[in-house]
């Protein structure tokens, strides 16, 4: 059963452009490795800085493997550094909706 890798970022107003620009080539990578199924990059409507990125992967393992591989990577290191606050991850499984 596929999973969703979830991310969360805030960057401040003077790094917002910086900030989606690292976030959308990160996501150009993620596309290219094994496990990627898809994503998509949703912006807060009332800050443009608020970033998410809903992504689904075959499995959890690879979700965190890819975690693991890709976090030394300088798009990672950037994004990292260009952030208001640590970004943050979780990982989960779509919910069936009661009839």
């Amino acid at each position: 059963m596929p999973v969703y890798s979830v991310w969360e970022s805030h960057f401040s107003p003077e790094e917002t452009q910086g900030g989606r620009v690292i976030t959308e080539a990160i996501w150009r990578d993620m596309a290219q490795l094994d496990g990627y199924i898809t994503h998509e990059l949703i912006e807060d409507l009332d800050d443009s800085g608020h970033l998410l990125v809903v992504s689904q992967w075959t499995t959890r393992r690879r979700a965190d493997e890819v975690l693991r591989e890709y976090a030394n990577h300088p798009n990672a290191r950037r994004a990292n550094e260009l952030v208001s606050c640590p970004r943050t991850r979780f990982v989960g499984h779509a919910v069936p909706s009661a009839p």
